[in-house]
């Protein structure tokens, strides 16, 4: 089975989504969920991105409730704001990831496990958080993650 970054973090949505509602332990819901990836790329990037979501999920919600507006963090729901933890998590933790990219990841995972109007709302949010962490200098990027930044920063 072919597997993808998508459908991999695909997983990682599943995994943070089942581990907030039933409250496992996250290594008993990887375990369950993510048994059958056989890739130790794909896995290592799984793993790696929920334990960021997880260690700095304090830092993330701010960060996410910080760019709301006239809407309350906690009516969000609940697969959105995962969605845009990864989000958040990736920009500031994945150097050789465009935020673009991960952006457009996102929006995509959005599109089908979320409401209609839910990527165009992660797609705001997760822009406003780029532009203030391009402004703000916080994005460590190198390599590919590098693309688009430089022409970003000059627009604003």
């Amino acid at each position: 089975m072919q597997t993808s970054r998508r459908s991999i973090r695909i997983k990682v949505l599943q995994c943070l989504y089942a581990h907030e509602i039933a409250k496992d332990p996250i290594e008993k819901v990887k375990n369950d969920l993510m048994g059958e990836v056989k890739d130790k790329e794909l896995l290592d990037f799984a793993n790696r991105l929920i334990s960021c979501v997880l260690d700095d999920m304090k830092l993330i919600d701010e960060t996410i409730d910080d760019k709301l507006k006239n809407w309350e963090y906690s009516k969000i729901a609940l697969v959105d704001k995962i969605i845009m933890r990864m989000g958040v998590a990736e920009m500031l933790n994945f150097s050789e990831i465009p935020p673009k990219v991960t952006i457009n990841e996102c929006i995509e995972i959005s599109k089908e496990f979320c409401a209609d109007s839910s990527g165009k709302f992660i797609n705001g949010l997760l822009d406003a958080v780029l532009t203030e962490l391009t402004k703000d200098d916080k994005l460590n990027k190198k390599g590919r993650g590098l693309l688009d930044l430089k022409k970003r920063k000059n627009e604003k």
